[in-house]
C-alpha cells in the first residue's frame, strides 16, 4: 500500500506532460501514488491522463469541469487525497521542473526529522546541485522571497517552489478553505500552518529542503507580468490572515444564563 500521494495539477499539458517519466518513477519506487487533477483542460490532456491512469494501478485522475487555477486545483486534489489512507500528501508541477525523485528526498526528510509537518523544496543554487533558472526569474524570485520574509515575518528562502509535502494531519488542517490568492497561495500555506500550530515556532513545523535538481521549463502558466500583481496580492493575503489571527485570539463571550 502506498504511504505517499502526490497531487499533480494539469491544465493544457498534453504537449509537455512526460508520461514516461511518471511511469518510470512508479515502476522503480514503491510507496508512492499519483493523483492528476485535470483542471478543465481544453486540449488532449484529459485523454492522455485517462489512458495513463488506466494502465497504472497507483495513478488516478480527478476531473474538474471548469478551469479553476492552480491554487484551487491543488486544493481539490489534496482534499481528494485525504479520502485515502495516505500518511503523507504533497504536490508538484506537471512539467516536472522538480524531478519526481526530489519528492522522495522530501519524504525521507520528514521521516527522519521528527516534529516537522511539512517539507518545502528550495531552489538554492549551490555546489553539488543542478538548479537551472532564467536569470530574470531568479532575481525576481529572490526579491519576492525577501519581501515575504519582511512583510510576513517568515524566514522563508523560496516560498514559490512547486514541490511540497505535508503530513496527513497538516494537510487536513490547511486545505479545507479556498485560498485568497490564485497566484501566491504558497504564502497562505505558511500562514495556515502558523495558525494551525500556533503553539510551535514555524521553524519547527516546516523545513526547507534544498533541491539537488530543478530545471526551468518552457510554457509556464505564470508569466513575468504576473509579478506586477505582487503588491496587491501580498496586501490581500496580509490583511486576510491578520484578521483571521485576530478573530482566533478574540475570547468567546459566554452566554448569559436566564434567570
Amino acid at each position: 500500500m502506498s504511504d505517499v500521494l502526490l497531487v499533480v495539477p494539469c491544465y493544457n499539458e498534453a504537449d509537455r506532460l512526460d508520461a514516461g517519466a511518471f511511469r518510470r518513477f512508479l515502476s522503480k519506487v514503491d510507496g508512492f501514488s499519483l493523483l492528476f487533477v485535470n483542471d478543465g483542460s481544453t486540449d488532449a490532456t484529459g485523454d492522455l491522463l485517462r489512458r495513463f491512469c488506466a494502465a497504472e494501478d497507483r495513478a488516478e485522475v480527478l476531473e474538474l469541469e471548469v478551469n479553476s487555477g492552480k491554487a484551487e486545483a491543488v486544493r481539490r486534489g489534496m482534499l481528494k487525497a485525504l479520502e485515502g489512507p495516505y500518511a503523507w500528501i504533497g504536490f508538484l508541477d506537471a512539467d516536472l521542473a522538480t524531478p519526481l525523485e526530489e519528492m522522495e528526498r522530501l519524504h525521507r526528510v520528514l521521516q527522519a526529522e521528527s516534529g516537522y509537518q511539512a517539507a518545502f523544496g528550495a531552489r538554492i543554487i549551490r555546489l553539488g546541485s543542478n538548479i537551472r533558472r532564467h536569470p530574470m526569474r531568479y532575481l525576481l524570485g529572490r526579491l519576492f522571497s525577501q519581501a515575504v520574509s519582511v512583510l510576513f515575518h517568515i524566514p522563508v528562502y523560496d516560498s514559490q517552489c512547486g514541490a511540497k509535502l505535508f503530513s496527513r494531519s497538516a494537510a487536513g488542517a490547511i486545505f479545507n478553505e479556498p485560498f485568497v490568492s490564485p497566484w501566491f497561495f504558497d504564502i497562505e500555506l505558511l500562514e495556515r500552518l502558523r495558525m494551525t500550530y500556533a503553539d510551535t515556532n514555524l521553524r519547527e513545523v516546516v523545513t526547507e529542503t534544498p533541491l539537488r535538481e530543478w530545471y526551468e521549463k518552457g510554457g509556464s502558466k505564470v508569466k513575468l507580468g504576473n509579478f506586477m500583481k505582487v503588491p496587491w496580492e501580498l496586501w490581500r493575503i496580509k490583511r486576510h490572515y491578520s484578521k483571521a489571527r485576530a478573530a482566533a485570539a478574540r475570547p468567546v463571550n459566554s452566554s448569559r444564563s436566564n434567570g
